[in-house]
């Protein structure tokens, strides 16, 4: 009858600029969809080059090698007799766009430019590419001698068009233009298109997943139809993590999902749906149905090709399910964990090196990675050739399975507690217990001598010697003290990271791995080129609270109950002198604000996108229960200083995971001066105002 049509999505774990790696799994991607029976498959936006290529977008070598691979897969035998949607940069008249290649048979059916261009955040999509202006107008385009050879095709249709097959008819959409408020999906379903299609170049931020699944299931309950969803996975190059969620949608409900956080470097979702199950759908939306007969109808390509087979009445048809969402606990154990992954075996390094000082911090980088070795053992365990490939390769033996993640934390994870003077028995023994749980060589040493060593070349010089305020010094010789310790902890890191594998006879260096959270970024709490920076940083982009409440799940999910103290313990930096063997100093209390108060500046600031103004405006209600105008403008004030004095921190901050929308990282995300007029005179004179 052909009505039981199969399709086929899937998330890559594409890498910018490896045109070699990325058509291997486009392919794999390709024979696992014919396999299972579909007749169209769907990959990530520009999966060719990889969604991360940045300025290489302007190269024309980006555009001849996404062409020469193009190629490669027309010629193939393996795209025979299925319809491929690829994503890939395309110049037109000298103007470059973002776009999908459909081709079948050896033949380009249509290049579908992108119409909305991510251009918020994280995206610069403007910067390289320009959107396609010209709604549901089609022309020619000349095809490059490398592709004219294959297919035999001079020019093909590029711009805003279906196809039309003999079954149904087909819709794009890339990214972007899902999130718009006049998406595509719209006007092409009321012209009968019943299938629509969007592959995407989507990060991970902690509870986003569900918007995504949200959209997708929304363009379809209004008014009918598939969508079907391609992702990219991994990390392609810089600090974001593409959080795959490959899914295919009928009628508003899921029918087929993927995974958001998982290893496999080639996931396919597959599925074979009913299009009468569309067409009764839309058959009773009467408004629906009424804006369709006055439509502007789109340009059609014709396809002499069906998505289903004539024989199908006895063909199983997939039924709608649930979307089970991670908490953010779990995407704090698996996202971070699966970015790390990725950085280690493409860095082609033997492993990373922590600073554990027994704190919040640091103790959740180190259970990260002690996630990270769970993911490979269990990837592993269920037959994923390329992590075993991976691993043997990180741990120079070619003969070597990880089965148990403490094994093969023990080869990849080096600690290191740098004890000082200043620092306490108790996080000594902490981040001791910790080390032995997850099963990291752990190493102790003490800094004192080179502190020592350090400070005795600066009074030798000046015939001075600073002191700490607890001795009568100044707060300017409390603070050099303070960052002399910080900043020896760095050198010394770097210093194990290039040399410890050495002295165990092993190959190899270590990536030092940073354990600064989101809100001390903001703040500035850190040492400039301190233990903060570092090679990248896997919590950079996590704040305070959610670290705690990652902490508790490991403790109820990997049994590590050496993190009960080290959660039950202030937060020190532990840089000035004890105080009878106890420490004196605390996080907070040199912050002059909690880490739950910061967390809701960071969002203010960046998510609300609020001045200091704005933000007593805002503050005032939100705490008036607790705090008096007055203390609300004290607090913002406080804030601001500190923000704006310690912003030029923010230009030399390792990378790191982008987990939350309020991050301060200067690289891209966060575009801001480093130099500000600290006092902020007219924005508190404003405040002040009210205030009185």
């Amino acid at each position: 009858m052909g009505r039981a049509v199969t399709v086929a999505t899937c998330a890559l774990n594409q890498w910018a600029l490896d045109f070699e790696g990325n058509l291997e799994r486009i392919f794999r991607s390709i024979d696992i969809a014919k396999r299972r029976g579909a007749r169209y498959r769907l990959g990530p936006e520009l999966e060719i080059c990889g969604y991360g290529c940045s300025d290489h977008y302007y190269e024309s070598d980006t555009l001849l090698h996404s062409f020469q691979v193009l190629a490669k897969l027309l010629e193939s035998p393996a795209t025979q007799d299925i319809i491929c949607d690829v994503g890939m940069p395309v110049l037109h008249r000298n103007v470059r766009y973002n776009c999908r290649v459909i081709f079948l048979n050896k033949k380009i059916l249509l290049i579908r430019p992108k119409i909305s261009l991510a251009n918020a955040g994280n995206y610069r999509e403007l910067r390289w590419f320009t959107p396609w202006n010209k709604a549901r107008h089609v022309e020619e385009y000349f095809l490059p001698r490398v592709i004219q050879e294959v297919t035999g095709q001079e020019t093909v249709p590029f711009g805003d068009a279906v196809l039309a097959t003999k079954d149904t008819c087909l819709g794009a959409e890339i990214c972007e233009e899902l999130w718009a408020p006049n998406s595509p999906h719209i006007e092409m379903g009321l012209d009968g298109v019943e299938i629509f299609t969007n592959s995407s170049g989507s990060h991970h931020v902690l509870r986003k997943a569900h918007t995504r699944v949200d959209l997708v299931n929304s363009a379809t309950a209004k008014n009918g139809g598939i969508y079907i969803l391609a992702n990219q996975k991994g990390c392609d190059g810089d600090r974001l993590y593409y959080d795959g969620c490959a899914m295919i949608s009928l009628n508003g409900e899921t029918v087929a999902q993927g995974s958001q956080f998982s290893l496999d470097d080639v996931e396919v979702l597959v599925a074979t749906l009913d299009l009468e199950d569309v067409r009764s759908y839309r058959a009773e939306i009467s408004s629906r149905n009424l804006a369709a007969s006055k439509v502007n109808p789109y340009p059609r390509v014709k396809v002499n090709f069906a998505l289903s087979r004539s024989d199908d009445v006895a063909v199983p048809t997939c039924m709608p399910f649930q979307w089970r969402h991670h908490s953010p606990e779990e995407e704090i154990s698996l996202g971070p964990a699966c970015w790390l992954w990725d950085y280690l075996r493409r860095s082609k390094q033997a492993g990373f090196l922590l600073p554990l000082s027994g704190g919040i911090d640091s103790s959740a980088t180190a259970c990260i990675v002690y996630s990270m070795c769970h993911q490979v053992c269990l990837a592993v365990k269920n037959g994923n050739v390329d992590v075993l490939a991976d691993a043997r390769k990180i741990v120079n033996d070619e003969t070597y399975v990880p089965e148990d993640p403490r094994e093969f934390c023990k080869r990849i994870f080096t600690t290191c507690y740098m004890a000082s003077e200043n620092s306490s028995q108790d996080t000594c023994n902490r981040a001791k217990l910790l080390a032995e749980q997850i099963g990291s060589y752990h190493i102790n040493l003490n800094i004192d001598a080179a502190v020592k060593a350090i400070v005795g070349i600066f009074s030798v010089v000046t015939g001075r010697t600073p002191c700490f305020s607890v001795y009568g010094g100044s707060s300017r010789e409390n603070l050099a003290l303070q960052n002399v310790q910080a900043r020896i902890r760095m050198v010394l890191a770097y210093l194990f990271a290039q040399l410890t594998l050495w002295t165990r006879g092993m190959p190899g260096g270590l990536l030092v791995l940073g354990s600064a959270n989101v809100d001390e970024s903001l703040r500035g709490y850190l040492t400039k080129y301190d233990c903060s920076s570092a090679d990248i940083n896997p919590i950079g982009g996590i704040s305070k609270t959610d670290l705690k409440n990652f902490i508790q799940y490991c403790i109820e999910n990997f049994q590590l109950t050496a993190l009960g103290s080290i959660m039950s313990a202030p937060p020190t930096a532990e840089l000035e002198p004890l105080v009878d063997g106890q420490v004196a100093q605390t996080d907070e209390a040199d912050m002059g604000m909690t880490y739950a108060e910061l967390s809701i500046y960071g969002k203010l600031r960046k998510i609300a996108k609020a001045g200091p103004y704005s933000m007593f405006c805002k503050l005032i209600n939100m705490w008036k229960e607790i705090c008096t105008p007055r203390e609300v403008a004290s607090k913002v004030k406080h804030f601001f200083r500190m923000y704006s004095i310690n912003r030029h921190k923010m230009t030399t901050l390792t990378p790191s995971y982008h987990a939350e929308n309020y991050s301060p990282d200067d690289n891209r995300f966060d575009l801001r001066p480093f130099l500000y007029n600290t006092t902020w005179s007219w924005q508190f004179r404003c405040i002040d105002k009210q205030v009185n």
